[in-house]
């Protein structure tokens, strides 16, 4: 600003030395300072007209980076479900009471206890289903024993009833 200041300055000086009739010189300096005035308003006005745009384009951004920040927030929560390192829950039901609870899986444990009834159950985490041999079919568990109870009592009332046949044949 400063030097359009100085060649304003040196514009005049120069019309004054040139410009012989005073009348004329007035009426140049004045018109002139018009046209200035005309100027510096356009420029005041492209000047705010850029810095309304600039803080318009300031306060758009400030929205988009709130918008960014929500979605890595979203993202990260996302991210944090899917690759949790803190491990997956598992559902137990005991097989004394039939509570049902839930526990955080750690393949290093074997066993856990029932909150309601404190009793031990055992855990297994490889996944096979191996058939109890000390099953005494009184678990209310599996409910599996029961069937194969009373298979064996059939297949044991069959075999007395074949030898009693038997012994009538003879």
């Amino acid at each position: 600003m400063a030097k359009l200041r100085e060649e304003y300055n040196n514009f005049l000086k120069d019309i004054e030395k040139n410009l012989k009739n005073k009348e004329d010189l007035e009426y140049v300096k004045v018109r002139f300072s018009m046209f200035v005035d005309k100027v510096i308003d356009e420029m005041d006005m492209l000047i705010d007209y850029k810095t309304q745009t600039m803080k318009e384009l300031e306060e758009k951004q400030k929205e988009i980076d709130e918008k960014m920040n929500k979605m890595q927030q979203i993202i990260d929560n996302i991210e944090k479900d899917i690759y949790s390192d803190e491990g997956f829950d598992f559902e137990i039901i005991c097989p004394y009471c039939d509570n049902q609870f839930v526990i955080e899986v750690d393949e290093d444990k074997t066993e856990v206890e029932c909150p309601v009834c404190n009793n031990i159950i055992e855990l297994d985490w490889s996944g096979d289903v191996e058939e109890d041999s000390n099953c005494n079919g009184s678990c209310s568990g599996c409910h599996g024993c029961d069937e194969e109870i009373e298979e064996q009592q059939e297949n044991k009332k069959q075999s007395t009833q074949n030898e009693e046949n038997n012994d009538d044949d003879m």
